[in-house]
């Protein structure tokens, strides 16, 4: 079993306002779904009301982040799946509760993790 990553920038809804709880609850019975086929490992979305910060070897805490994830907002979900064909079927269904395309990536396998 491999874990996938399937993600989404905020700036990739372009959702009227008037149908964002339909979208809300269309992701949320695809979470459902795989939570209940076993393969749902966590998700949610990235706080864009908590800046990020830079911490440091040392612990020093910056409020800055790399240049290249100043973009990074929306949402995520990882789901654990025996294959490449599988995970890209979870991210369809996923694109069309969020009406928006997904990125899908797979973690590289570590024992220690």
């Amino acid at each position: 079993m491999t874990n996938y990553l399937v993600s989404f920038p905020a700036s990739a809804m372009k959702v009227p306002e008037r149908e964002l709880a339909a979208v809300g609850e269309a992701a949320r019975q695809v979470i459902r779904e795989a939570k209940a086929a076993g393969v749902y490992v966590f998700g949610g979305g990235i706080n864009a009301d908590a800046a990020p910060l830079m911490v440091a070897s040392d612990g020093a805490v910056t409020k800055e982040t790399y240049p290249q994830t100043k973009e990074f907002d929306g949402g995520l979900c990882v789901l654990r799946l025996p294959s490449r064909e599988a995970a890209i079927q979870w991210a369809a269904r996923i694109a069309k509760a969020c009406r928006c395309p997904q990125e899908l990536r797979e973690f590289g396998h570590d024992p220690e993790s």
